[in-house]
């Protein structure tokens, strides 16, 4: 294999063999193709894209340039769940509990926050002792004990994929489908699962911003999946508004905890219920879609979902005393009411201008050694559809302290419009894409956005 060859190749359009991907990557991942040739066909694959069958092939040469967990001889059936990261995103805070309460084993290996996109990494640190960290075998241990085990990407899972994502970053080379496909599935496949179910966003704050461009990248997933053996569903869902009615760190963490009690959002059960029974029916631990819902429901609301993120916690040598006494999460150091300038109905809440608010008060990150504040964010955010009075809060702002959170105040409160009339009503899932639909894998067309690469999307 001639590196430059492969190049020229795929620069004048040509389908790669899989010898020549296979070796291409080796080599990088050695360090005897330097990073140049690697970064000329990042872009070759930009502008010309690749089958599906090139897709699976770089995907495969990635997930193989490191360790690959195995829970083949396992008696349960193993599925996992990612998102392509939003505002208020907590759902693998809950997911990963209640379908091990159902039957599954969840091996889940999760991202940090980057831009304005939170990660579940972040936030499960924000309970006090909570290690992400563990080794491979001490992850296969949690999840064989618990059922359940988040963990954040090893040194040795994927390699390639960490190598390249650092190289995309700075040659303009992120969004590209084939590359985010075999980014986000190279990590998957090597944590074990044999179920994948994705959680595409869509809209403002998302990655994804037009429909079009969500479903090109959930139909790349699904046939990338399928053609490496695995069951796979996806969802594409709404991210022009938050999910939920906080942002930030401790504060998502308090609410996942508040639904695992049978409480919390409306959206956020909703949304979590649907995931995990789309997860429990690809996976074969439940056959109907309507019954895994009511079943779902029960486990959430009986508290055999809350017991299996309790024992996660202690697992991972977190303080779990938090989902009893809330208090013993972060607590901001201020506390500050946005106050609606007039009578309405809220007509919308924008999830990225609350992303860049919960960003600035210190709750995110703009670069990846950034060390953010757990505590802070917004709470108690009300939700299109929902009358206010003059006066009332709209959110509140937690900050280290009251001038970071005043500077924000009115930027916050442009974040919600009122209106005299109320919204049509959230489409929250907009779609389930098909395992039979039709795909193309050279879209580019993501539209703005200020979302962090949906590589890092929550998990």
């Amino acid at each position: 294999m001639i590196p430059q060859w492969v190049i020229e190749k795929k620069r004048d359009g040509g389908i790669l063999e899989a010898d020549d991907i296979r070796a291409f990557m080796e080599g990088y991942t050695a360090g005897t193709i330097p990073d140049y040739q690697m970064a000329a066909l990042a872009m070759a694959i930009f502008f010309r894209g690749m089958t599906p069958e090139e897709t699976a092939v770089l995907t495969d040469a990635m997930m193989r340039s490191g360790d690959c967990v195995s829970f083949a001889a396992w008696p349960r059936p193993t599925a996992d769940k990612h998102s392509t990261g939003g505002i208020g995103d907590k759902l693998s805070l809950m997911l990963g509990p209640l379908a091990a309460s159902a039957g599954l084993a969840v091996p889940m290996i999760s991202g940090r926050g980057l831009g304005i996109t939170g990660g579940t990494l972040d936030k499960l640190e924000a309970i006090p002792g909570y290690s992400s960290q563990l080794s491979i075998p001490e992850f296969q241990r949690v999840v064989a004990e618990v059922g359940c085990s988040i963990i954040g990407q090893t040194a040795r899972l994927a390699p390639a994929d960490k190598k390249l994502y650092a190289l995309r970053d700075v040659t303009g080379t992120v969004p590209s489908i084939p590359l985010i496909t075999a980014s986000i599935m190279a990590k998957k496949l090597a944590e074990g699962a044999d179920t994948l179910v994705f959680d595409v966003k869509c809209g403002r704050a998302a990655f994804m911003q037009t429909p079009d461009a969500a479903r090109a990248l959930a139909r790349s997933l699904l046939r990338v999946g399928r053609a490496l053996g695995r069951r796979m569903g996806a969802l594409i869902t709404d991210m022009a508004q938050p999910l939920g009615r906080t942002a930030g760190n401790a504060v998502e963490v308090a609410e996942a905890i508040e639904t695992l009690k049978g409480g919390g959002p409306a959206d956020t059960r909703a949304l979590t219920i649907e995931l995990t029974a789309l997860m429990c029916e690809r996976a074969g631990v439940m056959s109907d879609r309507a019954a895994a819902r009511r079943a779902l429901a029960e486990r959430l609301d009986d508290g055999r979902a809350l017991e299996v993120f309790r024992r996660m916690v202690e697992a991972h040598g977190g303080d779990a005393r938090v989902i009893d006494e809330p208090l013993r999460l972060p607590q901001p150091g201020a506390v500050l009411e946005v106050p609606a300038p007039r009578d309405g109905i809220v007509t919308e809440v924008d999830a990225r201008q609350i992303g860049r608010v919960v960003l600035q008060l210190g709750g995110g990150r703009t670069a990846t050694d950034d060390v953010i504040d757990p505590a802070a964010g917004v709470d108690r955010l009300v939700q299109a559809g929902e009358p206010v009075a003059r006066g009332q809060p709209l959110m509140r702002l937690l900050a280290r302290d009251a001038a970071r959170a005043g500077a924000l105040l009115r930027e916050a409160a442009a974040a919600v419009r009122l209106g005299a009339e109320p919204p049509a009503e959230r489409k929250l899932v907009m779609e389930e894409v098909g395992e039979g639909d039709e795909f193309q894998t050279t879209e580019n067309d993501f539209g703005h956005s200020d979302a962090a690469d949906t590589d890092r999307g929550g998990a």
